[in-house]
């Protein structure tokens, strides 16, 4: 089994953002999958993290680690095993999976509505972070786009101080 690797990652790709980085590949590893521990399953307004596409919507997030052939949902017990991994070495890249639970609120009353699907594929080099997005399914009410701006703004909420962890690449 191999962490952080998906086998069946697809090679259409329908978003690329490319990052640079004050931290250590290891490092950005590290704060990456605490973000997504902490993020999964928290409840946000839609215009918290994306122009709002339903009005009076939530947004739930869910991200999963890929292994070999599936991947498992980043909980305490994930996110220990991946640090533990992650204070013995660093990986090249780290395979994800994210479903986007959305919910229209009116007085009292969430109504579950059609969940986006995507797959990450983070990519790490010197100085250099690569997010290829593939939408496998759903409305889209989230695009490509703004789900790469949902990672680059909550690592760098993750930041101590002023300091900013990406600051977007210019190619």
């Amino acid at each position: 089994m191999t962490l952080g690797f998906y086998e069946n990652f697809p090679t259409n790709i329908h978003r690329i953002d490319r990052f640079n980085s004050t931290l250590s590949s290891k490092q950005l590893q590290q704060k990456l999958i605490q973000v997504f521990y902490e993020v999964n399953r928290k409840e946000f307004s839609f215009e918290e993290v994306a122009n709002p596409s339903v009005p009076q919507a939530k947004v739930i997030f869910e991200f999963g680690l890929a292994e070999s052939e599936g991947f498992n949902y980043i909980d305490e017990e994930e996110l220990k095993k991946t640090m533990n991994l992650l204070a013995k070495e660093r990986l090249g890249s780290m395979d994800f999976f994210c479903s986007i639970r959305y919910y229209r609120c009116s007085s009292e009353k969430k109504q579950p509505l059609k969940f986006d699907y995507y797959m990450l594929r983070t990519v790490f080099s010197k100085d250099t972070f690569e997010v290829q997005v593939f939408h496998e399914r759903g409305p889209r009410y989230i695009s490509p786009e703004e789900l790469g701006a949902v990672i680059f703004t909550k690592v760098n909420e993750a930041s101590t101080g002023n300091r900013k962890i990406l600051k977007k690449a210019t190619i």
